[in-house]
């Protein structure tokens, strides 16, 4: 086996062919200098770093560099690897960090502030080898589990994790598993099914997990499976995730060869099997009803509840769901222990959680932060601050079931019970910054409008309410709104809220009664002066041809698809507004800021 790695990623905007190229340069100098069977070189998502270019990362010694290129790979082989000098240009320094799992990554700004336990091993094994996840402590759990602990024990060490499901609702794992764990079974079967079905918008967290690390989602379901006793475990994934799948089948065929998965696991009476079930991308399915029904073969729609599936579910057996954010928790509170993971976070709320951060935020990318880092931490130092230095507005957390929290709520800690006090959610783990640009009526007509078409339409509250609000809200961003539009937005969002089945329909009023909250003063305005302060919402919005700065040089007319443009050469041009279809070609066109939007 190698003694070292060479480990490459790039940035998400560097080109591919220059990776490649770079790539197969280090092999062939490594073969060169017979090092080929010492150093391995070994590629790693990009997901998880910021903008620097292509980074190199040389393990177990945790010597890092950026701006890598052919004349930095000739010093690393010839100085550092042959004759044991480091090579300082390029390097950048690995600061000894609080967390043990964080360390190879070096001390950048983007990850001094994360601690890494659902992505510990993300970007540091090659996901699809099951000897690099083994010297990661793999399956080490899984075997202590096996050789020292009965099913109580491991649901008392999720007792003392606190750990609460990652999925979205914060409902307490151990409780889950207990009520699996007593639940009594008619044919003697049980299931566990982890709950891979990520939709939200601008949300990323499940899938980048089983991409980068898919053998710890696999031993977090055997090590539920023999809590609950259950033997047979499905992952509901979308089939939109190619790269996911094929990893998590890959994981799936390497552990029945080890003795992972299958009969008689690690020469114990404990079996355990993995299926996969590829889902068509319904948002609703995310509900573990739906999801129940999509994986028997039926439509994916929710029904009532109790019983809950942990009493009744797949195939009429008791089924225990978990996300795949939580499943991945599962093998380090195994090998740690519960009151080391009940050590990260708050009072309510232990251990860390992953975020997608997007939006107008510099840093975008895959974050994970202990729970109580607050909000202005995560924008401001993990994110980098506002993108072009525009002026933060609000931050939308819970994806479409969650809220916009304003500029006053930056110093909210990440919690459960804090986010709901905020008026969002937890969610899964999306989280989009917005700016000063964003309008937020348009922003909570761009949600509603994803959950409305996401509706299964069981359920009356939520197929019209939803329908309704909808409705309310695109008069408005047309200049059409009325004042007791707001007050009919707000009592249909309460009705559906408490009326709707399932969680969907719950929380689909979220984003407008959380803008109606802390934004209210630009609905009115959309409504009372018809203007849109963020220049957004097109029907609202004119131009105009300033008369001291038009030179006439016909540019916005030529560009104009309509010919609402007019004026001779050389003199003033107008537009008429009658005919002006607000695209704002002529704005984007002008290079003398001689058009304007108001």
């Amino acid at each position: 086996m190698e003694e070292k790695y060479i480990l490459l990623s790039k940035n998400f905007g560097y080109q591919q062919s220059k990776l490649n190229e770079i790539v197969e340069y280090t092999k062939k100098k490594l073969a060169e200098k017979n090092l080929t069977g010492k150093v391995a070189v070994k590629l790693r998502l990009d997901n998880y770093y910021i903008n620097e270019q292509i980074l190199l990362s040389i393990l177990p010694d945790k010597l890092h560099y950026t701006k890598v290129d052919f004349k930095l790979i000739d010093e690393i082989i010839d100085d550092y690897l042959i004759n044991g000098k480091i090579v300082e240009r390029n390097r950048f320094q690995c600061d000894e960090l609080l967390n043990r799992f964080f360390e190879n990554f070096g001390d950048y700004n983007y990850f001094n502030k994360q601690l890494r336990l659902t992505l510990r091993n993300c970007g540091i094994i090659d996901p699809e080898s099951i000897d690099d996840y083994i010297l990661a402590d793999g399956f080490k759990a899984l075997a202590k589990m096996l050789t020292k602990m009965k099913p109580l024990d491991v649901i008392e060490e999720m007792r003392k994790s606190g750990l609460r499901g990652r999925g979205g609702g914060g409902y307490p794992t151990y409780i889950k598993w207990t009520n699996g764990h007593r639940a009594k079974s008619e044919t003697g079967q049980k299931y566990i099914i982890c709950n891979a079905d990520e939709g939200d918008p601008g949300a990323f967290m499940d899938r980048s997990t089983i991409e980068g690390d898919p053998f710890s989602i696999i031993e977090g379901m055997a090590i539920a499976g023999y809590a609950v006793g259950a033997d047979k475990g499905y992952v509901y994934i979308r089939a939109e995730y190619p790269l996911a799948i094929k990893r998590l089948e890959n994981a799936i065929k390497l552990a029945k060869e080890n003795n992972f998965l299958g009969k008689n696991i690690l020469g114990t009476n404990f079996n355990f099997e993995i299926d996969l079930r590829l889902g068509a991308g319904a948002f609703v399915c995310g509900e573990e009803t739906a999801l129940i029904a999509s994986i028997e073969g039926r439509r994916g729609t929710p029904r009532p509840r109790p019983p809950y599936p942990s009493i009744k579910g797949l195939f009429g057996c008791p089924t225990v769901i978990n996300n795949v954010e939580t499943l991945a928790n599962v093998p380090v509170i195994i090998l740690d222990g519960g009151d080391f993971f009940a050590r990260i976070g708050t009072e309510q709320s232990k251990g860390t959680k992953v975020f997608a951060l997007a939006g107008k935020v510099n840093n975008t990318g895959l974050i994970e932060i202990p729970m109580g880092t607050t909000i202005r931490e995560i924008i401001y130092n993990i994110g980098g601050g506002i993108a072009n230095n525009r002026k933060f507005k609000a931050v939308q957390t819970g994806g479409p079931s969650g809220g916009c929290i304003p500029e006053d709520f930056l110093d909210t800690p990440i919690d459960y019970d804090s986010l709901i006090h905020a008026g969002s959610m937890m969610g899964s783990g999306g989280m989009i910054v917005m700016d000063d640009n964003t309008c937020m009526v348009d922003v909570s007509k761009f949600f509603l409008d994803f959950t409305q078409n996401e509706s299964c339409g069981k359920c009356t509250p939520c197929r019209e309410g939803t329908k309704r609000m909808l409705e309310i809200l695109q008069r408005i961003t047309e200049g059409k709104g009325e004042l007791d539009d707001i007050e009919k937005l707000e009592r249909l969002g309460e009705t559906i809220k408490l009326s709707s089945l399932c969680g969907l329909g719950q929380s689909a009023p979220n984003p407008i009664l959380t803008a109606l909250r802390y934004f209210r003063e630009e609905f009115e305005e959309h409504i009372k002066d018809k203007k849109c302060r963020a220049h957004i919402c097109k029907k609202l919005i004119e131009y105009f041809i300033l008369e001291d700065k038009c030179i006439g040089c016909g540019a916005c007319k030529r560009k104009c698809p309509v010919n609402c443009i007019s004026g001779e050469p050389k003199k003033l041009h107008t537009i008429d507004q009658s005919k002006c279809i607000k695209c704002g070609a002529c704005f984007e066109t002008c290079k003398f800021n001689a058009i304007i939007q108001r």
